[in-house]
């Protein structure tokens, strides 16, 4: 067990190092929201992929709110962790109960928490922030986050899940 259990958590340790550099690379600043556009999402979902819920989770939620208190948006850090780490939750779970059933089962894992993404920040601005409805600013650059981050995230695991390498740390759980 405890053998099965390490690679497993470099791997989360890796993801979520991955999560943090993707966010903080590409990085555009939105001054209306004072939050940025990244490719963060993509390697949330990587992680939900190869990891499965509780990894998985863990490296979404450790590697996104790492590059907020990197770059200056501490006061996101906690709805960050909170926000993605569910993102990620939901994508494995949803992707390990369909992956059988639907060859599209990562595409509807990864829109399904995506939009999970878009209403979690829409609440916590709203509500933690006190922005109230003004918070729908976010709406629309939250959104294409969204569809960027699902789109090359699929990609993405669509290629990698034919190396062997990669291969051996699908998830098992869920």
């Amino acid at each position: 067990m405890k053998k099965d259990r390490t690679p497993r958590l470099v791997m989360a340790a890796v993801f979520a190092a991955l999560t943090c550099v993707a966010t903080m690379v590409i990085n555009i600043p939105i001054p209306a929201t004072k939050g940025y556009l990244n490719l963060g999402d993509c390697m949330v979902l990587l992680g939900a992929f190869f990891l499965g819920p509780y990894y998985g989770a863990a490296s979404g939620a450790l590697g996104s709110a790492l590059s907020d208190l990197l770059l200056g948006y501490a006061y996101y850090a906690p709805g960050t962790a909170v926000i993605k780490g569910l993102m990620a939750l939901m994508a494995a779970l949803l992707f390990a109960l369909l992956k059988h059933r639907s060859k599209l089962a990562y595409l509807l894992a990864a829109f399904v928490s995506e939009f999970w993404m878009v209403l979690g920040y829409f609440l916590y601005e709203s509500t933690v922030l006190g922005h109230g409805l003004a918070a729908v600013e976010s709406v629309p650059a939250n959104l294409i986050q969204a569809i960027g981050g699902a789109l090359i995230g699929v990609m993405l695991y669509r290629v990698l899940i034919t190396m062997p390498q990669l291969k051996q740390f699908q998830s098992k759980e869920g």
